[in-house]
């Protein structure tokens, strides 16, 4: 078991690290530490799941043949679920280990015939169609370089349908926090989502909290320092108590969440009405 995860690398080239990533972790179970918290243990991994499905669940209650691209969809976690929900999904990510293990587990999940897979670069997506719910969890914080993180929340409004909806979740504090930060990953702070939504010709139909309980934040970034032993028994502790917190107030507490779910709408919608 890690209990440090895998330590970001000094050098990021996107598609190299994901599929690293992906060839590590993405077979193994759920592939839950390939698209989480990267190489982290199982339990913390699946509190993250767990917080993650609670969080969007309420926006993922898709209409039968409801057409949907789920960005960055890793081992197909979020595509699986809606397609299992009658939608008709295409999901993209950057490795080609991610895409297959994707279409492995829709297969045994028995949703294939409902899901599509491929190998592409978000920041230069160019599909030729339009969905009804543009799906991305987690991704836009990889994205670092700032003409590369607009370009990709561009090319997701591309392809929204009129009167379609984007759902983002993502690392999105209050206030700017950059000892989580690394050379794979940003925490931009709200604010500067809200600015670039609006940026991009989108509006703000909802925002809510994901993870507000401070202790697993406040642990992680020490983590490498302390002996595994003590680094694991700490993690286990924080993320117990995080849970209960999460269940009760995660969607509520939207100013102490870490991560945000962004609920967005075109500022000139079509007709469509959702719940």
């Amino acid at each position: 078991m890690i209990v440090r995860g895998v330590p970001a690398p000094q050098e990021y080239t996107p598609p190299l690290y994901w599929e690293d990533r992906a060839q590590r972790f993405a077979g193994e179970r759920d592939g839950l530490a390939a698209v989480c918290a990267y190489g982290m243990p199982e339990f913390y991994n699946r509190a993250i799941d767990w917080e993650q499905r609670l969080a969007l669940e309420p926006w993922l209650r898709v209409e039968q043949g409801a057409r949907v691209l789920d960005v960055g969809c890793g081992v197909g976690r979020w595509s699986r679920y809606l397609a299992a929900r009658g939608a008709q999904v295409l999901g993209v990510d950057l490795s080609p280990t991610m895409i297959e293990q994707a279409r492995r587990r829709a297969l045994e999940q028995g949703v294939a015939e409902h899901c599509r897979f491929a190998v592409a670069d978000l920041a230069h997506l160019d599909l030729g169609e339009k969905f009804d719910i543009v799906l991305g969890v987690t991704v836009l914080q990889h994205i670092l370089d700032p003409v590369l993180f607009r370009a990709a929340l561009l090319a997701m409004v591309a392809h929204l349908a009129p009167g379609g909806r984007m759902i983002l979740l993502e690392a999105a504090p209050t206030a700017t926090v950059s000892r989580c930060n690394s050379t794979v990953f940003t925490a931009r702070s709200r604010g500067t989502y809200l600015q670039m939504i609006e940026s991009c010709g989108l509006e703000v139909r909802a925002l809510t909290g994901v993870d507000p309980a401070p202790f697993r934040k406040q642990l992680v970034p020490y983590l490498r320092k302390l002996p595994r032993g003590a680094g694991l028994s700490l993690l286990f502790l924080a993320t117990a108590l995080s849970v209960p917190i999460h269940a009760v107030f995660g969607r509520r507490a939207v100013k102490d969440s870490w991560h945000a779910v962004f609920v967005l709408e075109q500022k000139h919608r079509g007709s469509k009405q959702w719940p």
